[in-house]
Formats: C-alpha cells, sequence, structure tokens
C-alpha cells in the first residue's frame, strides 16, 4: 500500500505540476518586492558642435502608497493559494491511489470466490454424473449441476475481466504500467475507523478545500489592497547635467514630476477588486458548507458500511456456509437433492459477493472521507 501511494505521489503528473506552479509562485514573491528601475535619458539641442547643448539625466521613480508593499502581500497570499492548491491535489491522487489499490484488492478477492465455485460446481457435476450412473437420481440433476458450472466459469470469467480493469485503473493512479504493479497483498476487511466528532470538526477545519477557498479570500484581500494603493500617484526624481558649448559650462538639473490624480484615481479597478474579494468570501462561505454536508454523509456511509460488514462476517456468512456445508454431506448421503445443494450454494456465494460488495463500498466511503479531510497528514509528497 504505501508503494502505491509513493508512486502515486512521485509520478502523478497533476501533481507535479501543482508543485511546480507552487515553485512559481514562490519566485513570483521574489519579483514583487523588487525596486522600479531608474531611467537614464540624454537629448541634446542643435547639431552644430560649437553651439549644441547636451543634457543628461538620470530618473528614479519612487513608488508611494505602500505599492511594494501591498504587491509582495499579494504574492506571497497567491503562494499561500498555491500551496493549499498543491494540498488539495496531494488529497485527491492519495484517495484516488487508495480506492484503486482496495478496489484491486477486492477484485482479487472476487477472482478467489469464483474461483472456488467453479470447483465446488465441478465438484457438484461429477457427484451428480456418479448418482446418475448409479440409477439414485435422474439425468436432469446432472443436467442442471452442468448448467450451475456453466455459469460458475461465466462468473470466473468475468471476474478474471474485472481484475484486469482494477489492475489497469491501479497502474494508473501509480501512473506506471500494469506489468510493475507491486503484488496486492493487503486486507481487504482492514476498515479504518469513522472519526468521533471532534476529531471530525478539526480535521474539517484544515481540510485542504476549506484552505484552499480562504487562501482565495485572502489573495482577493491583497489584490483589493494593492489596488486601493494604486489610488496615490508614483513620484518620479531626476537629478542630471546640462552642458551648453556656446556658454562652455555645466548646469545641474533637479527634476520632481508627479501625475496629477484629477481623472483616474483606479476607482474602477478599486471596486473591482472589493467585489471580487466578496464573491470568494461568497464562495468560501459556499464551500464550508458544501464541505461539511460531504464529510457528514461520508462517514455516515462509512459507519453504516462497517456495520453491515460485521454483520455479514459474524452473521450471515457463516450460517451460509454451514447450511451448504450440511446441504453438501445431505445430497452425498440421498438426503437432499441437487437442488437444495443448489439453493444453499446460491445462497452462500451470494452472501461472499455481498460481503465483498460492503467492503469496496466501505472502502470507497472512507477515500471520499480522506480525499475532502486531506487524508493522512503523514502522506508521501513529491
Amino acid at each position: 500500500m504505501q508503494q502505491v501511494l509513493h508512486n502515486a505521489a512521485q509520478n502523478n503528473a497533476r501533481l507535479r505540476a501543482s508543485a511546480l506552479e507552487a515553485q512559481a509562485a514562490e519566485a513570483a514573491i521574489q519579483q514583487a518586492g523588487v525596486l522600479p528601475n531608474p531611467s537614464l535619458s540624454v537629448d541634446q539641442e542643435d547639431t552644430r558642435r560649437a553651439t549644441r547643448t547636451t543634457s543628461v539625466l538620470l530618473s528614479q521613480p519612487l513608488e508611494l502608497g505602500g505599492k511594494r508593499a501591498a504587491r509582495v502581500e499579494l504574492a506571497q497570499r497567491a503562494h499561500d493559494l498555491a500551496q493549499a492548491e498543491l494540498a488539495d491535489r496531494r488529497a485527491d491522487v492519495r484517495a484516488t491511489a487508495t480506492q484503486a489499490f482496495f478496489d484491486a484488492l477486492i477484485a482479487q478477492e472476487r477472482v478467489a470466490v469464483a474461483e472456488e465455485s467453479l470447483r465446488i460446481a465441478s465438484g457438484g457435476t461429477t457427484a451428480a454424473s456418479k448418482r446418475v450412473i448409479a440409477g439414485k437420481v435422474s439425468p436432469t440433476e446432472e443436467t442442471r449441476a452442468k448448467v450451475a458450472e456453466a455459469n460458475a466459469r461465466i462468473e470466473w470469467v468475468q471476474a478474471q475481466a474485472e481484475k484486469d480493469i482494477a489492475l489497469q485503473a491501479l497502474a494508473a493512479a501509480m501512473g506506471t504500467s500494469q506489468a510493475t504493479v507491486p503484488a496486492l497483498d493487503g486486507r481487504v476487511d482492514a476498515l479504518p475507523g469513522v472519526p468521533d466528532g471532534t476529531r471530525l470538526d478539526a480535521r474539517l477545519t484544515a481540510a485542504p478545500a476549506l484552505r484552499r477557498a480562504q487562501a482565495d479570500v485572502q489573495r482577493s484581500a491583497a489584490a483589493y489592497q494593492l489596488e486601493r494603493s494604486k489610488r496615490i500617484p508614483d513620484l518620479t526624481l531626476s537629478l542630471g547635467t546640462k552642458r551648453s558649448e556656446e556658454l562652455g559650462r555645466n548646469q545641474a538639473l533637479i527634476g520632481v514630476s508627479i501625475p496629477l490624480p484629477v481623472f483616474d484615481r483606479n476607482q474602477g479597478g478599486q471596486l473591482e477588486a472589493l467585489r471580487r474579494q466578496e464573491a470568494a468570501q461568497a464562495l468560501a462561505e459556499a464551500e464550508a458548507v458544501r464541505l461539511k454536508s460531504e464529510v457528514m454523509q461520508a462517514a455516515a456511509q462509512l459507519k453504516s458500511r462497517r456495520a453491515e460488514v460485521e454483520a455479514l462476517k459474524n452473521d450471515v456468512l457463516p450460517g451460509a456456509q454451514s447450511a451448504y456445508e450440511a446441504a453438501s454431506r445431505g445430497f452425498e448421503l440421498g438426503k437432499f437433492g441437487f437442488l437444495d445443494v443448489l439453493d444453499a450454494q446460491r445462497t452462500w456465494l451470494l452472501a461472499r459477493t455481498q460481503y465483498l460488495r460492503a467492503l469496496s463500498d466501505a472502502h470507497r466511503a472512507a477515500a471520499e472521507l480522506d480525499r475532502r479531510l486531506g487524508g493522512d497528514e503523514n502522506a508521501t509528497q513529491p
């Protein structure tokens, strides 16, 4: 299982893309704190050497209103959002790989059940044939036994196909070929427990999807603050010299320029950013409601499936197996007809199939719960 999770974390392309996005967001923080470059200008008046005037001017923009700090804050919040999206993607990859692993494991168990069913059906055909030859039962019993064996063989072929499909899905989740899928040595009945209310609330608060929504709210708030800082124009300081060939002397040049915010005070940009912040907050509230509902449903589903598995394992399966064994012995002794054996066999196999289906549903509910809550905090990370 750990090898499956490790391979899934290392080979998943979308997870790798999310990790690269987080690294790109980290580089954006560095760029956001860089000061604006100065500019150098050279002007020349007149083309005649004796009368021309040359001016050299160095200008440096100065950001006012906290633009640089706001820009860094926005980049930091964007990085936090990228990290939250990476955690959300990691939880999704882990849950998908876990679900694929147990689907393949249960498919493997279904093949074993189908093989045993085929073996039992073949034995029933042999026993029925012997009794027909001995004249103890009619040939109809042998025909029924052959039909039951044919059905068992069809179920075995279907179970093999389902196993191949499950292994292909597991290989896709691991990002490898089916030939490199490790041996499935887990236990299908090793079900995770249902978190209690306190633990569930704690994990729900730290759920990746919720953290991502909250990070988007913080990023939107930082974007609004950046737009507010743009209402204050930047100042440009200039320093240089002016050389007049006609006068034969240099003159110092000092300048200050600033745009006048008469028409454009970034009103639209501020309003747009504010509305986006409010929209992000509304989406975060909706995400919290949706996530809590889905988590509670998954927890209830897991609890219900665990109870079903326990009931099938402790009550139904032993009774069905005992009834089948009693019917088989009775048939061999001539006390029961083959129909009684077929009915008991069908009940037992149906119970085992139902047991595997309940296990599959339980593992699926557990995977969905981990997908939303973030899974194991010690999961392998790329």
